[in-house]
């Protein structure tokens, strides 16, 4: 599942609309759609705004794991 994916899926969770996330973000509700249908690759500003919003980690959004040694 690729990071889009599961933002959206954030955003479902949190019953908003893709024009409340263009106002978290401060982006046009075209630029959600773009983001949420592969067609435009997000800012890292962006996803670390919804990330605060929804109160996770940006780890678990890209699927960054801990590095074992």
């Amino acid at each position: 599942m690729d990071y889009r994916e599961r933002l959206k899926n954030e955003r479902i969770d949190h019953d908003l609309l893709q024009a409340d996330v263009a106002k978290i973000c401060g982006v046009s509700d075209a630029t959600v759609g773009h983001w949420e249908t592969y067609r435009r690759h997000m800012q890292v500003e962006d996803i670390v705004k919804l990330c605060k919003y929804y109160k996770i980690s940006a780890d678990t959004i890209l699927e960054i794991k801990e590095a074992t040694k």
